[in-house]
């Protein structure tokens, strides 16, 4: 059966003014737990696209017969290499998640958290002073998060906004500006890592151009795959977020006065807003021919597990549409599952909480602008933007 949903399909299509493309896609479970779409991906491939949480958790843990090799970013500059650890599979994925576990364990994340809330205090602090009203999403989320990623690095925060426009035209602009987004961030990567090489400090560069596998240092390649994993991943991601939560909150006043009153509750917020508004598919390509739900998968065929099908997925939620914000035993997939969880899903989840936390504390309460209607869209990374927010 062929099933066709254009707010999932291609990467930044049918931007909609105040749009749901969470709500939009929720009806797949209406019909079969497997359908192909006939254009899914940014090359224009169709996929096979897997409905029900529980399919998608036996795909992603079967890296066998799933492979998360693809070279999606460098193919897009004529070249193969692929980022790492997502696009490696085992073994090799598992010596490299082994090396950079414990840049992002939780231990490491809670020694950066004053960092993340000095980040976050400034930027909102700065947009108190200043004005009643902000996009969000320009004003606050997106330097929010590349602030922190330049933190990480040890860089100074004088590129943000350079961060910012690469970040943006990769992701979301047209054919051109991402190819030329993805080579200002390889000469980016490559420069800081020579740098690192001649002059190391203490920072995550760092580690990795001195990091060793099996005896040898890091290619070129290896040391770029991870740097470019790291900017692309830990920003876009984590800023549409906080986007879509914003967006929830300035909507449902009451929610927004309970977690303002009750910080305490943000923690568990964030959980139910992660399973409510995931923002990532997951593709994967067949290693080998399999029938899979009755359903001839070819070797070569791309596989797609989108987060935000699983987590409404009424089988294993219940009321998976309504957004309660003290959902307990919320085992959501906004991270991903198995092998390739997402490595920065505690920085991701710090970042979070902390940039709800400081912005409720700092900002009364907040309402849409009459007159605004944030857009969103759907695509690889669903996402909002002019996101309009007013207060007194």
């Amino acid at each position: 059966m062929v099933r066709d949903f254009s707010l999932f399909s291609s990467p930044g299509m049918a931007p909609t003014p105040n749009g749901d493309p969470h709500a939009a896609v929720a009806c797949v479970h209406e019909g079969p737990p497997i359908f192909y779409s006939p254009s899914n991906t940014r090359d224009g491939r169709g996929t096979w696209v897997i409905t029900r949480a529980r399919d998608q958790r036996r795909v992603l843990q079967d890296t066998r017969t799933f492979s998360s090799h693809r070279s999606i970013f460098a193919s897009a500059l004529g070249e193969h290499w692929p980022v790492i650890p997502l696009e490696l599979d085992p073994p090799t994925h598992g010596v490299f998640r082994a090396l950079l576990d414990p840049l992002f364990s939780s231990k490491r994340v809670i020694a950066l958290e004053p960092t993340i809330r000095e980040r976050a205090r400034a930027l909102i602090d700065r947009i108190a002073r200043e004005r009643t009203s902000c996009d969000v999403m320009r004003d606050f989320a997106l330097p929010f998060t590349v602030s922190v990623f330049l933190s990480f690095l040890g860089l100074s925060q004088r590129r943000s906004e350079v961060f910012v426009g690469w970040v943006s035209d990769l992701l979301h602009g047209n054919a051109d500006k991402r190819t030329a987004a993805a080579r200002s961030i390889v000469g980016f990567i490559d420069e800081l890592a020579d740098r690192r090489r001649r002059t190391p400090a203490f920072d995550f560069m760092t580690f990795v151009v001195q990091a060793e596998i099996d005896g040898r240092s890091l290619t070129e390649e290896e040391v770029r795959g991870i740097g470019v994993l790291f900017l692309v991943a830990g920003l876009d991601t984590v800023a549409a977020a906080i986007g879509f939560d914003m967006a929830y909150l300035a909507r449902n006043p009451k929610d927004q006065e309970l977690l303002r009153n009750e910080p305490d509750r943000v923690m568990l917020a964030v959980e139910e807003l992660l399973r409510a508004y995931s923002t990532v598919q997951m593709i994967r390509v067949a290693a080998r021919d399999i029938v899979f739900e009755g359903v001839p998968i070819r070797k070569g065929d791309y596989v797609s597990c989108a987060t935000m099908f699983a987590n409404r997925d009424p089988s294993e939620f219940e009321c998976p549409e309504t957004i309660d914000l003290a959902r307990r035993g919320n085992h959501h997939t906004a991270f991903g599952y198995g092998p390739h969880l997402c490595i920065g899903a505690h920085l991701a989840r710090r970042e979070i909480v902390v940039g709800l936390r400081e912005w409720l504390a700092r900002i009364p309460t907040f309402r849409i602008k009459e007159g605004t209607a944030p857009i969103t869209h759907g695509g690889h990374v669903f996402g909002i933007r002019d996101l309009i927010l007013t207060w007194t």
